[in-house]
């Protein structure tokens, strides 16, 4: 039996009005962080989990500005789609908009504004892209859980509940916007009713396989970050954080390029050509380099 590879969706809809004026122009997954735009962060992640085929969701306004930047991936050895999500509807909302796309594979979701790193990541990643069944999501510790949807754990360490931005949080874990599930999971989707706040949840869809048994947990912990970029603080922040982390190792974060010719999507020639036609940057200069050390 051939094994269904798992599709990505990346949401990348939304107005941005938490950074207004910034993103009165433009949208905000298209704002650099430190030297790259930020959706390449959470592109990057899919694609060191291994998958190939990413469907992005964005606003009508947008689309063609992620069309021109990221164009249909085959320069990295992916293909990625466009689909358009009309008004903001919930993150569950990704599934239904993304159905045609991801319909027989399981498929695994990420927000155009989430970044993570750490040395344990690509593992992480990788296991939880190799699972058949049920759902993997990521906890992360914070000091605000009140601001999150919130894991309450059992005496064994298993997920007990989930509660959406609690006023006494029963953890410090919070889920990230990092979420893999399996074939079933368009069913739980239409299966969501929208909330008081008019949106079709991700929390519900969470609780439907936690009810089932079939819910895990990945947690990060430390040596490990998670950057949710929607303020001008956390923005500012997560440019320092990119840059100093750079400086200091040498080593780029969130290069599409150079994961596709780690994971062998691209040859030595593919990687020279990218990095010729970008060679007056320090970025394009970065991608001969690493042919040179290679």
């Amino acid at each position: 039996m051939i094994k269904m590879q798992r599709k990505g969706l990346i949401l990348a809809g939304g107005t941005g009005s938490r950074l207004y004026p910034l993103t009165i122009g433009t949208c905000k997954q298209l704002l650099p962080i430190y030297n790259k735009p930020m959706v390449y962060y959470p592109l990057t992640i899919l694609m060191l989990a291994g998958i190939r085929e990413i469907l992005l969701i964005t606003t009508p306004e947008d689309h063609k500005l992620f069309q021109r930047l990221l164009g249909d991936g085959n320069s990295w050895g992916i293909s990625i789609k466009y689909e358009i999500q009309k008004t903001p509807a919930g993150l569950a909302d990704a599934f239904i908009v993304g159905a045609d796309f991801i319909r027989g594979h399981s498929a695994a979701l990420i927000l155009g504004d989430n970044l993570f790193y750490g040395d344990d990541l690509i593992a992480q990643l990788k296991y939880a892209n190799e699972k058949t069944s049920g759902a993997t999501i990521f906890g992360f510790p914070v000091s605000d859980p009140e601001r999150y949807g919130v894991v309450e754990f059992d005496h064994d360490g298993y997920i007990k509940s989930i509660e959406e931005k609690p006023k006494k949080p029963k953890s410090n874990y919070a889920i990230t916007g990092l979420y893999f599930y399996d074939k079933s999971i368009i069913d739980k989707a239409l299966q969501v009713n929208p909330s008081v706040r008019g949106e079709l949840e991700i929390t519900d869809i969470n609780r439907m396989y936690l009810k089932e048994g079939n819910l895990k947990i990945q947690l990060m912990g430390r040596g490990m970050a998670w950057l949710d970029t929607g303020t001008f603080e956390s923005l500012n922040e997560a440019g320092s954080f990119i840059r100093t982390i750079e400086n200091r190792q040498g080593l780029k974060i969130g290069c599409p390029e150079e994961v596709a010719w780690r994971n062998g999507w691209i040859s030595d020639e593919k990687l020279f050509d990218l990095g010729s036609k970008m060679k007056k940057s320090d970025y394009g200069n970065y991608l001969l380099k690493l042919l040179i050390n290679s």
